[in-house]
């Protein structure tokens, strides 16, 4: 069972979890200066960044989600606004990817994402990101590739 949890405190302690089980760092969040891996600094920076983007009504600028697959916490999703579209994104930890997850949560996506009453929903990834182009393509998405970025559009 694939749900989406809205992010809250609870939920933002069961995301990082599951970003430091199963993520890179640089795969979820800005970087952070330092040595690499979960560090105490980084896993403080991913907490208020999240806190920053989501939670504080203050500085809020997207909704995000926890993804859950079968009652845990595999990954995020976000939309956020701009203009008359919302940009998606979504990271799902390496033991969740290639299961289909993406795809049912892209389709949960673009459900919210018309619900706003946007236009279009776009979103990014790499060249070298097949899965997430596919996955895209497969949902009508028009790409754009300039050297190693790749823009997707989708009309809602």
């Amino acid at each position: 069972m694939l749900a989406l949890t809205p992010l809250d405190e609870a939920a933002l302690a069961r995301l990082l979890d599951a970003a430091v089980a199963g993520a890179d760092p640089l795969d979820v969040m800005p970087p952070v200066e330092g040595p690499p891996g979960w560090t105490p600094a980084r896993r403080t920076a991913f907490l208020d960044f999240h806190r920053g983007r989501c939670l504080d009504p203050a500085t809020a600028v997207e909704r995000t989600w926890v993804v859950d697959a079968d009652g845990t916490a595999v990954g995020a999703a976000r939309l956020e606004r701009h203009g008359d579209a919302v940009e998606a994104g979504i990271w799902l930890s390496r033991d969740a990817r290639g299961r289909g997850i993406g795809r049912e949560v892209m389709k949960l996506l673009l459900a919210e994402a018309r619900s706003t009453g946007a236009a279009r929903m776009i979103a990014s990834t790499t060249a070298g990101n097949g899965g997430a182009r596919a996955v895209l393509t497969g949902l009508g998405a028009a790409l754009t590739i300039e050297g190693d970025e790749v823009r997707a559009v989708l009309r809602l």
